[in-house]
């Protein structure tokens, strides 16, 4: 059995394990990154830490400290009754707001994971309170960031459109960011209709009182559980208006009645660090992890209190997860399994049935491992068959975007993971178990169609 074929039925045994014994699948990997790293792959330890991301590990245990501050000083609670008072208390537009802002700020040049590291936790805290699924605000906010992740101007965008003219592959920059806009926008439709957004529609707009329910005067008792798809409930409103989430003592609410939380030097503070948190990382560049830490660090010395309550809820067992499974993933490409699989699926004489293929490693690999990485990778795979003139280039290129990013659903992707670790109040293993099984769907679903709409037709 080759070495690479082992890996792969290592991750398998991980995957079992976890789901059935309920261990943390980061600590199965980190072990299993050991075992294979050493036996099979013959790496030190130096070889198998080079995988370990230092870069998302940073990056969730700084955002998801800021906005535990910011959940502990009520912050969040002052956005979210903002974030109504927007609509006009049209709850169900919340999750279409959240989309078109990670969108905008993709399309014009963030990197998908700091647009989603700034935009869930403030989404997913609006849909804890007013019990919306958090897995149907959580993908909307991902998909959003797709949506607009391969304009000309973007990231990706630009990126893609660079491997494509240095392979001297026909391409189309309007063409692969309408490929991409079309199809996450359709997803999220689908997902609004599926999850809740019907009954969000019915419920229609929310009184200024029940916004404000955590000022004086709010009637909310805090039933709400908050977890699994947020279906919690509200006692006192007859069935019809959202959770309210109760006030701890400390957080120095007292807003007159039906305007909500007042704004405190804390929560102003709060706020001008998360503008902060958005001017350095579109506007400088600068890593949205350091940047929010050092943003915490600054709060925390100013606001003690607020700092110890929230370090205990870094989400350190999200932390755990993934970075376990990524070092393993590290391990895999150190070892040539990526390349092997690859080359692999290339070799196939049938272009449309390599094209398939191709789509689905894409997807795979992006669901554990980097998008743009692996879209880097596949595209000169398929330059050999695309040579040939079988299949059209702007349409395989464009298959092999969306099916390379619409699955950062997935928990172990960078997107998956920031939703993870910023959903405030609800059963993370539930939570966990849903954005794995719809990352799973979107898997087995999305590759299939993508190849069938844009590969099939052979445009380019």
């Amino acid at each position: 059995m080759s070495p690479e074929l082992i890996s792969i039925l290592v991750l398998v045994v991980v995957f079992v394990i976890a789901t059935t014994r309920s261990v943390n699948m980061g600590a199965l990997a980190f072990a299993a990154a050991f075992g294979v790293g050493t036996l099979v792959a013959d790496l030190d330890a130096d070889g198998i830490f080079a995988g370990f991301p230092g870069d998302l590990f940073v990056v969730l245990v700084g955002v998801t400290y800021l906005f535990a501050i910011a959940r502990a000083n009520g912050t969040t609670d002052w956005l979210v009754h903002a974030a109504v008072r927007l609509v006009r208390g049209r709850v169900a537009l919340i999750p279409w707001v959240m989309f078109a802002l990670t969108g905008a700020l993709t399309a014009i040049g963030a990197v998908s994971p700091a647009a989603v590291a700034i935009v869930a936790p403030i989404a997913l805290s609006f849909a804890t309170r007013y019990s919306i699924s958090p897995l149907l605000m959580g993908t909307m906010v991902v998909h959003g960031a797709q949506a607009g992740g391969f304009s000309p101007i973007s990231i990706y965008g630009s990126i893609v459109n660079g491997i494509v003219e240095r392979e001297k592959l026909p391409g189309s920059e309007v063409g692969l960011f309408l490929a991409s806009l079309v199809a996450n926008l359709l997803i999220a439709a689908v997902l609004f209709a599926l999850l809740g957004g019907r009954k969000l529609w019915a419920r229609g707009a929310v009184p200024p009182e029940d916004g404000g329910a955590l000022g004086k005067g709010g009637t909310g008792t805090g039933a709400g559980t908050g977890k699994g798809t947020g279906t919690g409930t509200s006692a006192g409103t007859g069935g019809t208006a959202p959770a309210a989430v109760a006030v701890r003592p400390d957080q120095g609410t007292g807003g007159a009645e039906g305007t909500g939380v007042r704004l405190t030097p804390a929560r102003v503070a709060t706020l001008v660090a998360l503008v902060a948190l958005v001017v350095a990382v579109l506007g400088f560049d600068l890593d949205a992890g350091l940047t929010a830490v050092t943003l915490a660090v600054v709060l925390s010395t100013a606001w003690p209190d607020d700092s110890r309550r929230a370090v205990g809820e870094i989400a350190w067992s999200t932390v755990l997860l993934i970075c376990g499974v990524l070092t393993y993933v590290g391990v895999l490409e150190e070892m040539g399994t990526i390349t092997w699989a690859g080359e692999g699926v290339g070799g196939i004489g049938v272009p449309l049935l390599a094209a398939v293929l191709l789509c689905y490693i894409g997807a795979i690999v992006s669901a554990f491992a980097s998008s743009v990485g692996i879209m880097g990778a596949l595209i000169p795979l398929a330059v050999p068959f695309l040579a040939q003139g079988e299949i059209g280039a702007v349409g395989m290129i464009a298959a092999l975007a969306v099916s390379a990013t619409v699955v950062d659903v997935s928990p172990f992707s960078t997107n998956g993971a920031l939703v993870l670790a910023a959903a405030p109040d609800v059963d993370r293993d539930r939570f966990f178990r849903q954005l794995m099984i719809y990352g799973g769907i979107v898997v087995a679903a999305v590759p299939a169609l993508a190849w069938l709409v844009l590969v099939v037709p052979g445009f380019g």
